[in-house]
């Protein structure tokens, strides 16, 4: 008997609603089974487009969702009755699911049809992705408001994804990846079960997981082996949940997007296929969603035709091959099954770690997790510099022929029209407008009261967002009363890694210190709304490492706040990190900024997912050096930086 194949999405989602809806059907028209919506960093954050930390990110990573009628459009011609639709969105995803519902009910469908995923998982987000809004605790609690509401509710609908997809992107190992995401797991479930009277069995049985997979295909296709019994062992020992068919491991996937390159980017299309085998090969440990990144993603958006091909990997490989013909195929492997034993006992000693230590929100708020994931990915970008890595394209075989998918840049990535913007706010600026007043004023007192007493919230967002309240206004209720929060960075004061070149490099830094009688300082920052905040520690770390005097504020900085901090740290760079497709905007009022503070002569260098015509841009208006992820080696860029303080 032939098995079903998995549900194959492609995660999208860019500038407005209705460009959105029409990228989707078109995705459906292919063959895709279902969604997965990319939302814009105002969204994912609680802002409305009009709002100033929202100035260029709107519609830049993602769909920008501000309204009802964003979502209205956003599924037009979609039948949310039979739809499949996965959102990746947390610190705001009472909200989001409960426009969804609001444009359900809309439609005519009832709530029990509903099927598809909230992400949901706030824990990752202060390690990884960087969308928290509100503290750990309070955010923990709407979580599992969304969690008893939707079990019953909405039966079908999975609330709560808990997603170790983004700590292996900023650099867990597999070890850590799953010990991580089920102390998640443990806070999540213990705290339904503490706090509200839905039926456990039912929880436990819609509770989902999202991992990454990399191209190391043989041991990530044991870490799902050993994650799925791991996950069966704990619900038995620690819940006591007896129906096998609610201890079943329900996982979706996308695969790894840290190891995709810039260089030589054709080689990612094999890294991509070989690291979806880890997820599909194995019958037991099979996801039950795929999607794939596109093999552009390290030089900037996908466009259509390029995640066409990565939807077509699936189905060719669900398709044409045979691989759903047959039952595990690696049943009685010896060789597997030592493997799976092997990271099943590391997995279980840091989960056991971490709960020794009080949980996995005291393990993150004491900085635990984060030192331990800057850590991890600093020695895997060690391992990288030094060859201990190899990367095809990037420090072996690197001799390649010109390559006629990137024969111009500009037209190999799909970029954003800078229009969409001031579109977008005025959009939002209308539909307020245009709203009745009194019913939103309302919905909003309503609101507050059950934040404020901690009961009703999703049933008061359904109702908030049916009046016409916009993400912001949402957002500002829930800041109100919940907090604000700013997590650890996980930059450690130690020098981590030495080689030769750290020591030369070092060098240099002393002697120009000795010279001007004081240490040299750099400022690294993350201007806007960006959260990926990965490759801006890493710098930190190795700026630390060649003896230069850090300053790393962490995240969601405004370019006035970086600004004020270089001067009032007397900093001798500054270094912007900006992931999001920002950096025009976020970079040039900066510049203006120390300028206006007659601090014009602080150099300032650039690292990001940036175009050649973008980067070149940058350099015309005053940056000294921009960084791209072709740029490796972090021993040499901070070369280059000295380069450009000593000129």
């Amino acid at each position: 008997m032939v098995d079903s194949a998995w549900i194959m999405r492609t995660y999208a989602g860019h500038s407005s609603a209705k460009e959105s809806n029409a990228l989707f059907l078109r995705n459906l028209a292919k063959g895709q089974t279902g969604l997965s919506i990319a939302f814009d960093l105002p969204t994912q954050t609680g802002h409305d487009p009009d709002d100033s930390m929202s100035r260029g990110e709107v519609g830049k990573v993602g769909v920008s969702i501000a309204s009802i009628e964003d979502m209205r459009q956003l599924f037009a011609d979609i039948d949310l009755a039979t739809m499949n639709t996965s959102m990746t969105i947390n610190a705001t995803a009472v909200w989001l699911y409960a426009l969804y519902l609001a444009v359900a009910d809309e439609q005519g469908t009832a709530r029990e049809q509903l099927s598809g995923t909230t992400q949901n998982d706030i824990i990752k987000e202060y390690l990884s992705r960087g969308t928290y809004v509100f503290p750990p605790a309070p955010s923990l609690d709407l979580a599992t408001d969304l969690v008893a509401f939707s079990v019953e509710n909405t039966p079908k609908w999975n609330p709560i994804n808990i997603c170790s997809y983004h700590l292996q992107e900023a650099g867990a190992t597999p070890v850590q990846e799953v010990a991580f995401a089920l102390a998640t797991a443990i806070a999540v479930l213990d705290s339904v079960r503490e706090k509200t009277d839905v039926e456990f069995t039912q929880v436990v049985s819609r509770i989902s997981f999202f991992v990454n997979a990399g191209v190391r295909f043989i041991e990530e296709m044991c870490k799902m082996k050993a994650f799925a019994r791991l996950w069966e062992e704990l619900l038995i020992s620690r819940y006591g949940v007896t129906d096998s068919k609610a201890r079943r491991f329900r996982y979706g996937v996308q695969v790894n997007s840290l190891g995709l390159t810039e260089a030589q980017p054709e080689n990612n299309v094999q890294r991509i296929m070989l690291e979806m085998l880890a997820v599909t090969l194995a019958k037991d440990a099979r996801a039950r969603a795929v999607q794939l990144p596109a093999w552009n993603e390290a030089m900037g958006l996908p466009r259509p035709w390029d995640q066409q091909w990565s939807l077509r990997m699936q189905q060719v490989l669900a398709l044409e091959s045979d691989l759903l013909e047959y039952d595990d195929i690696f049943a009685g492997s010896t060789v597997i099954e030592a493997k799976v034993d092997q990271m099943m006992t590391s997995m279980q000693a840091e989960l056991d770690n971490i709960l020794e230590l009080g949980g996995v929100v005291a393990t993150l708020e004491s900085g635990y997790l984060k030192g331990s994931l800057v850590a991890s990915h600093a020695q895997r970008r060690a391992d990288i510099e030094s060859g201990a890595l190899p990367i095809v394209g990037v420090n072996v075989h690197t001799n390649s022929e010109k390559s006629p998918l990137t024969d111009s840049v500009e037209s190999t990535i799909f970029v954003v029209d800078q229009t969409v913007e001031q579109d977008r706010i005025s959009e939002v600026q209308e539909w307020k407008r245009m709203r009745d007043p009194k019913g939103v004023a309302t919905a909003i007192a309503l609101l507050e009261i059950a934040a404020e007493t901690g009961r009703g919230i999703v049933e008061a967002s359904i109702g908030a967002a049916k009046a016409g309240v916009t993400t912001g206004e949402w957002s500002a209720v829930m800041r109100a009363v919940l907090g604000e929060y700013r997590a650890p960075t996980g930059v450690s004061d130690s020098v981590i890694h030495d080689s030769e070149e750290i020591r030369k490099v070092r060098e240099r830094v002393a002697m120009i210190s000795n010279n001007r009688a004081a240490p040299l300082r750099m400022l690294v920052g993350k201007p806007g709304l960006d959260g990926h905040s990965n490759g801006a520690e890493q710098i930190a770390v190795r700026a630390r490492d060649c003896g230069f005097e850090v300053i790393y504020q962490g995240i969601r900085l405004s370019p006035q706040d970086i600004v004020s901090a270089a001067i009032a740290e007397d900093v001798d760079v500054i270094g912007l990190s900006i992931l999001s497709g920002s950096h025009r905007t976020l970079v040039q009022e900066i510049l203006e900024k120390l300028q206006d503070s007659d601090a014009g002569d602080i150099p300032v260098v650039v690292g990001g997912i940036i175009p050649p015509e973008d980067a070149q841009w940058l350099l015309e208006q005053g940056v000294r050096a921009v960084f791209t992820p072709r740029d490796y080696d972090a021993t040499q860029i901070m070369n280059t930086i000295v380069d450009v303080i000593d000129a």
